[in-house]
């Protein structure tokens, strides 16, 4: 059986970028620009809580390193490097072909080279956790706490089809199975718009990634900046897959549905021309949902069904 050395010799020991010093010694070594500041941000993902025990391995390589480079998107930041930490109950040499292959795939479509790490046997399934590092200028950092009355609401991509794939992955809704492989692939190959969010440094003010729900990641940016927000319901981008499902499914999984993995970010509506062409440029899904305002709160207009208190709750691990 392949010890610990060899595993990550024959899965994780890629070479690293010009000026980096990878895996192989004590600590990577990443060069951060002048006038830059270093981004951190890291994830963990447990077997059972995040992703089912028999989950297509590749698939989940691939999310591991998506949901962290989400986070910096969100903050403006262009991608340097990630750690990557993985506990296993046995070794599957295949399954770790498998899970390596999808991390590299991202790793190299967002830019974010694997340079460290550590394995471990885990007694109690498979265990993922994954730091990323980014760069981001001293003043370009785009923080929850920097909206403003008056700005625009913007979402990428879509919204719900992560939620809808979670329902009926899990046996809910059977009378909408069919559209399960539609809306498979945005939960569990999330692709967030990194490079997109990283050119929004200096034309949004605030920006979060959708991964708890729209609702409950926007009353962050709600609290930080102690500003309301209006969001106009008919304005939000709808998974195609969920036309013609039952409204309140829908609507719960726009509103409260996680794993998007999307941004929700505010600008000045004076910028609206040079977002629309940067997303343009950056092949990128934009939709203008809402506006921010004085006081405090989310004030959905013209939802389909009556919005209670408990609709405004996004997912949260000890709730």
């Amino acid at each position: 059986m392949a010890g610990e050395f060899e595993l990550i010799g024959r899965h994780f020991n890629w070479p690293a970028p010009q000026g980096f010093l990878g895996v192989g010694d004590d600590c990577a070594l990443l060069p951060v620009s002048a006038g830059h500041r270093l981004a951190v941000t890291t994830d963990l993902l447990v077997e059972g809580q995040h992703f089912f025990p028999d989950v297509d391995p590749e698939a989940l390589g691939h999310k591991a390193l998506a949901v962290n480079v989400s986070d910096l998107g969100a903050m403006g930041a262009r991608p340097l490097g990630c750690v990557l930490g993985l506990s296993l109950p046995h070794v599957d040499d295949a399954w770790l072909a498998a899970f390596a292959r999808g991390f590299r795939s991202m790793a190299e479509l967002s830019g974010c080279p694997l340079v460290g790490g550590d394995t471990t046997r885990s007694s109690a399934g498979v265990v993922i956790s994954v730091t990323a590092m980014g760069e981001v200028p001293l003043e370009g950092a785009l923080l929850r706490s920097a909206a403003k009355p008056g700005d625009d609401i913007w979402v990428t991509g879509t919204l719900g089809g992560p939620h809808v794939a979670l329902e009926l992955l899990q046996g809910r809704h059977p009378e909408h199975t069919t559209v399960l492989e539609e809306v498979r692939v945005s939960l569990e190959r999330p692709l967030p718009p990194v490079s997109f969010g990283t050119a929004l440094a200096g034309h949004a003010h605030a920006a979060i990634d959708i991964s708890d729900g729209l609702l409950q990641d926007l009353n962050h940016i709600l609290k930080a900046s102690a500003c309301a927000a209006h969001i106009d319901y008919p304005a939000l981008p709808v998974h195609g897959a969920l036309q013609g499902l039952g409204p309140e499914l829908v609507q719960r999984a726009v509103l409260n549905g996680g794993d998007v993995y999307q941004l929700c970010f505010t600008a000045a509506p004076e910028a609206k021309g040079r977002i629309v062409e940067l997303a343009r440029q950056h092949g990128v899904e934009v939709s203008v949902v809402g506006r921010i305002a004085e006081g405090s709160g989310i004030q959905v207009m013209d939802s389909p069904l009556p919005m209670g208190q408990d609709d405004y709750a996004g997912y949260d691990h000890f709730r």
